[in-house]
Formats: C-alpha cells, structure tokens, sequence
C-alpha cells in the first residue's frame, strides 16, 4: 500500500494528473516508440495505436488505480490488474519491460506537468507507479508458474489442422502440436496470442477465445475478417490487419505462432444459474463454454442470449444451438437486425438485443463479451434487474475501457 505522505500527494494531485492523463498516455506512446520502434511494430497492437484506443485505455487504468488507493475497493483492483496481468501474459512481458515504460511514462508526466511535478509529487507518483507495476509483475508471476513457463517463454508453434467457412465473414482454425502431443489445456473461455509476420516486415499480435471444449488435445479459434468501416463519430476505423491476414492466408498444414491460453473469463466452480450473453464475434467463449458444458452434461439452469447483423453473420449459429440442445435446462434467444425472409418466434426476434423480458433467476452469475457499448448497455440492463456486480464477468476484444469505468 502508498506511504501516508505518497497516498496525501496522490490526492492533492490526482485531478491535475487526472485531467492531463490522456495528453501524458499520448506522448509517452509517442515518445517511447520514436526511441524502440521494435516495440510499436513487434509488440504493440498498431490499429489500437491509430484510433487512440491503447491511450485511452491505459489513462484509464493509471487513474482508476490511483483512485482506488485513496477509497480502497479491492475487488475492482483486482479486476483491473488481473485483466491487464493476463494479457500481458498473453504477450510474454517480461518484468524489466515495465522499467522501459517507466522511464518513458516519467518523461511524459514531466513534460505535460511541467513545474507542476515537484520533488514530493514524482516521488508520490513513482512510489504510485511501482506499486502498481510490482503488483502486475507478482500476478505476472504467478500465472507463468500456473502455465508451467518460464517468464514471458509463452510462444510456441502450432500446426492448422482444420480451416472451416462458420459465416460469411468469419473461419475457425483447429490447431495442433508440430509433433502430435496433446496441447495444454485450459480453462473454458480462456484465449490466446497469435502473432504474425505482415508484409511489411511488422509482427503484429493479437488475441482470439478460444472456442471448443479443452478435452480435444487440440485448439480452436475463430476469427472474424474486419473491414476498414465507418465509426460513430464519422471517422474510418482501418481493417484489421491481423484478421485479414489470417483470413486470406492460412489454411489447413500452415504453421501459426501463438501462446499458451490465459484470460480470466472462466467459469466459476459453482452451481449458479449461467447466462451467457454474447454479440457478434463475442460468441466464441462463450462456444468454449458451452461445449465444455455439453460435455459434462451440466444440469444447471443456462440462458444463452445472442445478437448478429443477421443469420449470415453469426458465426457457429448452427453449432450453437446444437450445443443448447444437448443441454436439459438450456434456453437460447437471439436477436438479429435483419432477419432476412425469417419470421420472429420461439426465441428468435427482429431488432436488437433486448433483457428487459428475460426472466433472471435469483444468483444467476452473467457472462458477457461483444463489442463494448454493447457490454456497457447489457451490464447497465444486468443491474437494473439486480444482478449484483460482482456476479457479471466478461471480456474484451482490444484495449479494457470496462474495469476503470464506474459501477
């Protein structure tokens, strides 16, 4: 914990640092890759860069940290450092990498802050910094050891054994060993690192759930190709490049550089109620979830709630309801913008998603994944029906602007 003199300076300071953060995240990024553009092309997920979202994301989590060591929550610390100690896990981050962000960070904050940062205020800050960082590392540790790795020796090569067509915009790649041995498993929900080698020379890395049970010996993941489009704000937000590449370039022999599986979006050892709410490509931990539940014939009551475009677009649908159906207590609605020649009827409606006729039983616990306004309004939907905010788990695709955000 801060030092009662860092933790007084913490809170005399945090709203000029807070109100400077995004400008501070800006030029560290900015600065820190000018110095180690290995870092931006190797390492750092280059789009996230481009729309500001990294930015945003990590303002968020150092403000929303320092917050919380001045009205303590444990439980949304947790949250936060164990959705970045993951994906750092993910990437393979080593502990002296946090010293290069520090140096850079510091840099930043000096900077932007100018005259500002005393003495006693980069000392509070530093102090701050560490704590947070050797928390991470600690957490970082820990699931290195739980993974059977050496620190950040995450990476290992695996051959496509399958491609398969599961929408019009979407494929699955079953993956196994070079050499024939059963890949590790994993916790149902979990996900993985690939990284590619691009045309211009960038190895860039990102991560897909995986999407089948962890009893094949093999894994599974699906990837949606992501066309450049247009945001709500008018601007144009790039295709992915990772997902193209994957979509028009691996096929079945191919070999794929990935991780081993971390993500905290497991399922909790319990009998509570489940509802599985997913939209989009979202739908794929929840198919590791549910396949793993098929399998050991679950007998727990289990709503499953999707939304799509359109039948088209929703990847493994017709797996999906297999899945339900294997299931005694299962029940499933989707929702699609356009139902094309369909008619609405036995839990498939027109529009979108929509909670407020879902029945919820009492200590149902609620998994979510999808784009992130659509997880903020179901979580906001989640609570007005009082499932309590702990019971709401979920996962995000790209940088977490969920964790930081208020309750």
């Amino acid at each position: 914990m801060l030092s009662a003199t860092a933790k007084e300076t913490i809170r005399t300071t945090l709203p000029t640092v807070g109100a400077a953060i995004g400008d501070i995240t800006t030029r560290f990024y900015r600065t820190m890759f000018a110095a180690n553009p290995d870092l931006e092309r190797d390492l750092f997920n280059r789009g996230n860069q481009r729309q500001g979202d990294q930015q945003k994301a990590l303002a968020g989590a150092i403000a929303a940290f320092a917050a919380l060591q001045l009205e303590p929550d444990q439980a949304r610390v947790d949250l936060i450092l164990s959705r970045i100690a993951n994906k750092h896990a993910s990437l393979g981050i080593r502990p002296e990498q946090y010293r290069i962000v520090h140096k850079y960070l510091f840099e930043a904050i000096a900077e932007v802050l100018g005259d500002a940062v005393t003495a006693e205020v980069a000392a509070a800050w530093n102090e701050l910094y560490w704590l947070m960082a050797e928390t991470l590392i600690g957490m970082e540790a820990g699931l290195y050891r739980a993974a059977g790795v050496a620190d950040g020796d995450v990476w290992r090569q695996t051959r496509v054994r399958g491609r398969r067509q599961e929408s019009a915009d979407a494929v699955s790649f079953v993956l196994t060993s070079l050499d024939g041995s059963p890949l590790p498993s994993y916790a149902p929900g979990q996900y993985l690192s690939v990284g590619v080698r691009l045309e211009d020379g960038a190895r860039q890395i990102r991560q897909y759930s995986l999407s089948s049970a962890p009893s094949a010996g093999d894994w599974r993941i699906t990837v949606k190709r992501v066309d450049a489009h247009t945001l709500p704000d008018g601007s144009i937000a790039p295709a992915g490049e990772v997902s193209n590449f994957l979509y028009h370039n691996i096929f079945e022999d191919d070999v794929l550089d990935v991780t081993t599986p971390f993500g905290d979006l497991t399922l909790t050892d319990d009998e509570a109620p489940l509802l599985l709410i997913s939209a989009g490509i979202g739908c794929t931990p929840m198919m590791g979830m549910l396949s793993h539940l098929a399998e050991t014939a679950d007998t727990r009551p289990i709503s499953v709630i999707h939304a799509d475009r359109a039948p088209s677009s929703h990847a493994h649908r017709a797996e999906l309801a297999e899945l339900v159906d294997r299931l005694p207590f299962a029940v499933m609605h989707r929702w699609y913008e356009d139902l094309g020649a369909r008619r609405p009827g036995d839990g498939l409606s027109e529009g979108r998603a929509d909670l407020g006729e879902i029945t919820i039983a009492e200590g149902t616990r609620a998994y979510v994944c999808g784009p992130l306004p659509f997880m903020l309004g179901v979580r906001d939907a989640l609570l007005d029906k009082g499932v309590a905010v702990e019971k709401i788990h979920y996962e995000v695709f790209g940088p977490d602007r969920w964790a930081p955000a208020p309750a």
